[in-house]
């Protein structure tokens, strides 16, 4: 019988990568208004959200792009790097987990 009390180990199968510190030659990633769209936006990946900033990896109309959400003084404010293709942003995403973009 296993006890109620006894601690779970993490499961890190289950855990949202964390972005780590900005590198000092971390690229510095255009970012614009959330801005609206046409159709429906597919989140393909996404980092933990139990820092004050978050990221996703989105799809919407064939294009990609990624969504960063910051949470300000109990506001979240919502912005987006330029859509591109798959490849383009896929290397971004790639540099923004390794702390070479930010």
């Amino acid at each position: 019988m296993i006890s109620s009390s006894a601690p779970v180990p993490e499961d890190d199968r289950f855990h949202s990568p964390h972005v780590p510190a900005p590198r000092p030659d971390c690229i510095t990633l255009m970012w614009e208004p959330l801005h609206p769209t046409s159709g429906q936006i597919r989140v393909r990946d996404y980092t933990c959200d139990c820092e004050a900033t978050s990221y996703e990896l989105c799809q919407s109309g064939g294009l990609y792009f990624i969504r960063r959400t910051r949470r300000v003084n109990g506001v979240e404010l919502i912005d987006e790097c330029a859509r591109s293709r798959l490849s383009k942003t896929l290397i971004v995403w790639g540099q923004l987990l390794l702390g070479s973009a930010r």
